[in-house]
């Protein structure tokens, strides 16, 4: 089973955490050179937002991409791109899983529920959107599912429609669930950067 390739990069990465505002701030630096962050709520430990950011052969580091939360737009940005901003009314589509499944929204989607086939695509490893009335059309990959080399499977998505939102939830399977429990073991042993264990203040 492929399931410890990924945990073990994820042990084998360099870790620091930090505890604010209710979060716990992991922040992993693998061997490649590959960085990725990721947020959880100290409460559940519920996974709120991961990002990435490479660098290029030169070097210089790529800006963050967001895989799981809400897309961060970058301030700084290239000139003039403040004047080319996306239209308030197209769809925005971004990811935010729960505890047993990942999850995610597609908003300002202003049609019918019975319009929209939500569908695995099994040779493509991936999830595809369409609409009846030819309007909308997207296809996106389950990361996670990749990492840890496990197969999609169709009875594990639905999706449901309301306010514009389009909600689409695939139930992780168990070997994503066990995974999932025992990095958050190994997080707990990070030392966070105020001075506190993961868990608690005792020392």
């Amino acid at each position: 089973m492929a399931v410890p390739g990924w945990l073990e990069r994820l042990r084998a990465a360099e870790k620091t955490a930090l505890l604010q505002d209710g979060r716990r701030k992991v922040h992993y630096l693998f061997p490649d050179g590959k960085e990725m962050a990721e947020e959880y709520d100290v409460k559940t430990s519920e996974l709120l937002v991961r990002k990435w950011r490479v660098k290029n052969a030169l070097g210089a580091v790529s800006p963050w991409q967001t895989e799981v939360g809400e897309p961060t737009i970058s301030s700084g940005g290239v000139l003039g791109s403040e004047l080319i901003k996306e239209s308030s009314s197209n769809p925005i589509f971004m990811r935010k899983d729960t505890k047993m499944s990942f999850q995610w929204r597609i908003r300002n989607l202003p049609y019918p529920k019975d319009v929209y086939s939500v569908s695995v695509d099994q040779s493509e490893r991936c999830v595809i959107v369409r609409t009846a009335n030819k309007k909308y059309y997207k296809k996106f990959s389950i990361p996670d599912m990749d990492r840890y080399q496990l197969p999609l499977n169709s009875s594990a998505l639905n999706f449901a429609y309301a306010n514009c939102t389009l909600i689409i939830t695939y139930q992780k399977p168990k070997e994503v669930l066990d995974a999932e429990e025992e990095l958050q073991r190994e997080l707990k042993k990070v030392k966070t950067a105020n001075g506190q264990n993961g868990d608690c203040k005792t020392q």
